[in-house]
């Protein structure tokens, strides 16, 4: 196990919010000890003094949930050096030693492939591994070559491509339920699944991440990695083993199954928009171009919705949408598995039941499934919810990233040919969106986003309800 991490960029929202909370988890299990050393680099004039300070103050802020004692151990393992990442002097400095080293790139895309160069000019110990956060490259070509790169640094298995939310429980659940349960495994193909909704809606607007976000949208910054990882853990074909190996060739195989959208079906399987000034809770928000640090010349999306279908044997007839969108009126993160509807109804008569929905609630964690039964009055139909508790998970996503890159399991990373595919998947979209193909509609922040198309199903609406009323079956106006 490596007992040494170098964060660059390490003086960033990512390291005061995710990383140094789920090092002080790491501590607190006992995954790390006296021994570990956190060295955070860059460009600011800082010292060790100053650095320990601010992870103290920012662990504080966001890892109250861990013991004082972990809190402080995790403060004082850190050390600082200032560096250029472009310098391969400066990169030296922080990862020289006699020790393998985690070194993970907690910085803009667009700065990995001279990252990368300076690491190659600066060496690495023997058995060093690299992660990178999402989005993995610009585009395919960018992904490409810096796949290219990092080829001639370290081997593929110590590159770490991490996406939070595959660490996340309800998420590695997804499989759990799939393939622990005999009841759902049979009926997991198109033959009784519509569609399937993946889901990342959030009120929180821009908070700050003006600088990141109108450099990539919400295109790239959900659909393209998360939401696209969510697709492959849904639609995979049981693997052998959860192991490295088995588990990302067989979401490889979802990826490469996505059927390439024309430019046509851009035009109509693909939504693109921007928020309006508007008002979430007591909050009054501003429009997304009004922002400061937004550019309105880039024509950036607040939000995206993409339809896309499978070839394959299992899922050939089921439609996925993937959706995500800022500055909306409600919070709404799930995996959303609607089940075609019965063929008939046994009771001398016309009625209709809402299909059944298996939810997997990501924020907060959860399990619920929507089924329709006879309520209280005789031949009355109501939907029931039967809902899942979830314990709270041993580690936050990203304490589980890390214990897998300091012990070196790249099962839940990203593979090199993965990251090249899930760019394959939306290079139509981007294209046909650059060309604008498709229009940049727009929607007041606080309401449901842009409103729906008239082709869009009342099912799928009615079936987002949490509550609706019973549904009685009445044979003097038909079904209901």
């Amino acid at each position: 196990m490596i007992n040494r991490l170098a964060v660059f960029g390490a003086t960033g929202d990512l390291t005061a919010r995710y990383l140094l909370p789920a090092l002080a988890a790491l501590r607190a299990a006992g995954h790390i000890g006296d021994t570990f050393q956190l060295t955070g680099a860059s460009r600011e004039d800082w010292d060790t003094a100053h650095f320990r300070g601010w992870c103290a103050d920012q662990l504080e802020r966001y890892g109250g949930c861990c013991p004082a004692d972990a809190r402080e151990a995790v403060a004082a393992s850190a050390r600082y050096r200032q560096a250029d990442v472009t310098n391969a002097a400066d990169v030296a400095a922080v990862v020289t030693g006699d020790d393998a080293i985690a070194v993970y790139l907690a910085l803009p895309p667009a700065l990995f492939p001279h990252m990368v160069t300076a690491l190659h000019d600066a060496g690495l110990p023997h058995g060093s591994r690299i992660v990178l956060e999402k989005p993995f490259g610009e585009d395919l070509a960018s992904a490409r070559e810096l796949n290219r790169m990092l080829v001639g640094l370290v081997p593929e298995q110590a590159v770490f491509r991490v996406d939070h939310f595959l660490a996340m429980t309800t998420v590695q659940n997804v499989l759990g339920s799939r393939l622990a349960n005999r009841v759902l495994e049979p009926i997991w193909n198109s033959t009784h699944i519509a569609e399937v909704e993946i889901v990342w809606d959030e009120t929180l607007a821009l908070e700050g991440r003006a600088g990141y976000y109108d450099g990539v949208g919400a295109l790239k910054d959900m659909v393209q990695n998360h939401l696209l990882q969510l697709l492959c853990l849904v639609a995979m074909e049981p693997p052998i083993t959860l192991g490295e190996r088995d588990l990302r060739d067989r979401k490889v195989d979802v990826l490469r199954s996505v059927r390439l959208l024309t430019d046509y079906d851009v035009v109509h399987r693909t939504r693109r928009a921007r928020y309006l000034s508007g008002r979430i809770g007591d909050h009054s928000i501003p429009g997304y171009v009004d922002e400061e640090g937004v550019d309105p010349a880039r024509c950036r999306e607040t939000f995206a919705e993409v339809e896309l279908e499978l070839d394959s044997w299992r899922w050939s007839g089921t439609t996925f949408r993937l959706r995500s969108g800022k500055a909306l009126g409600q919070d709404r993160k799930e995996v959303a598995v609607r089940f075609r509807s019965v063929p008939h109804l046994p009771f001398g008569r016309e009625g209709e039941a809402l299909p059944n929905v298996l939810r997997f609630g990501l924020e907060p964690e959860g399990m619920s499934l929507d089924m329709t039964g006879i309520g209280a009055h005789a031949q009355a139909l109501t939907q029931l919810s039967l809902t899942a508790r979830m314990e709270p998970p041993d580690l936050p996503a990203y304490g589980r990233l890390l214990l897998d890159v300091l012990k070196g399991d790249p099962a839940l990373s990203i593979r090199g040919d993965e990251a090249e595919e899930a760019w394959r998947v939306l290079t139509p979209v981007l294209s046909a969106w650059e060309n604008n193909l498709v229009p940049m509609e727009e929607y007041a922040a606080g309401s449901d986003g842009p409103p729906p198309r008239p082709h869009e199903g009342a099912q799928r609406r009615r079936s987002d309800l949490l509550h609706p009323e019973a549904l009685p079956i009445d044979e003097s106006d038909g079904p209901h």
